[in-house]
């Protein structure tokens, strides 16, 4: 059984609050540094891998002591502390942003409706045989054409609490083998989401999915890392039962008519994968969603 995750944490329960998570994260960035990367003096008598907490807070401008009290979730701070500490950590942008998202402000809520609007559902059918689909700020998917449900499964055939992306790339099996790089797709997603939800630590939804992920004993043990990630559009390579191998481009378009919505489309790369998508849609393998809006009118 999954580890359960407790709302209000961002960790699975007996964790972390929103605090002791940071401490915890930057702890773990401060120990993966090596004094000879920062041009500093190495020790023989180090007893831990990494930085001192008195040399990261050397680096970044503020005490020892305030450094450690936030390390061990005791202090709230500034975003300009946290900026300090990040560029003294060599934290890139999606960690950075990971960061600054612990700045004690009471978070927006979030929106997420359920309806699709019409200008979006036609982009969606429009993009076919090209697989497309409409994700909610959960990753929850809420439209999709034929030609997703051609290339990974019909969304619509599984319960409506597992119409997730970070569901259907760790919990359904066949991902493992229709994606050529399954762990690295795997971990760079898992480490937008956790990104995402780390801003909204009491949403319920989040706590659900990752409840569900933690099942996995994949996704536990990489959740456990904090990695974070922002998305980067590349070409990923599947490898299809009946299409063969497929070179397909990422792309991610936010909705203007509701910014909660985003747009995942996956364009070929090349002739063999244009003309495998358009095959593959052809057999009816699967069907999209995308006729008619559920509410609105967009």
């Amino acid at each position: 059984m999954g580890r359960p995750y407790e709302a209000g944490t961002g960790e699975p329960s007996g964790g972390r609050t929103p605090r002791q998570e940071l401490g915890a994260f930057l702890r773990s960035r401060r120990e993966r540094l090596s004094p000879s990367q920062l041009g500093l003096p190495g020790s023989s008598r180090r007893r831990t891998p990494g930085l001192r907490r008195g040399e990261v807070a050397e680096l970044a401008g503020i005490s020892a002591s305030w450094y450690a009290w936030l390390e061990q979730g005791r202090v709230r701070t500034s975003e300009q502390v946290l900026r300090a500490v990040a560029r003294a950590l060599r934290l890139d942008a999606a960690e950075t942003a990971h960061v600054l998202a612990f700045v004690e402000e009471a978070p927006p809520a979030v929106r997420t409706p359920t309806w699709v609007s019409r200008n979006l559902l036609t982009l969606v059918r429009t993009l076919d045989p090209n697989p497309a689909v409409v994700l909610d700020p959960h990753w929850d998917l809420l439209a999709w054409n034929c030609g997703y449900a051609a290339l990974l499964t019909d969304p619509g055939r599984l319960p409506a609490k597992r119409r997730n992306l970070l569901w259907l790339v760790f919990r359904w099996t066949p991902a493992r083998s229709l994606l050529a790089d399954w762990e690295g797709e795997a971990r760079a997603l898992l480490g937008q989401f956790r990104a995402q939800a780390a801003r909204h630590p009491d949403d319920g939804r989040y706590a659900e999915i990752v409840t569900e992920l933690l099942a996995d004993p994949d996704a536990a043990r990489w959740y456990d890392r904090r990695e974070t990630t922002g998305f980067q559009p590349a070409v990923r390579h599947f490898r299809h039962q009946e299409a063969g191998d497929l070179r397909l481009r990422y792309v991610k378009l936010a909705a203007v008519d509701e910014p909660a919505h985003h747009l995942l489309a996956y364009l070929p790369d090349d002739h063999s994968s244009e003309r495998a998508l358009r095959d593959l849609t052809a057999t009816g393998r699967g069907a999209g969603n995308a006729g008619t809006p559920k509410t609105g009118t967009g």
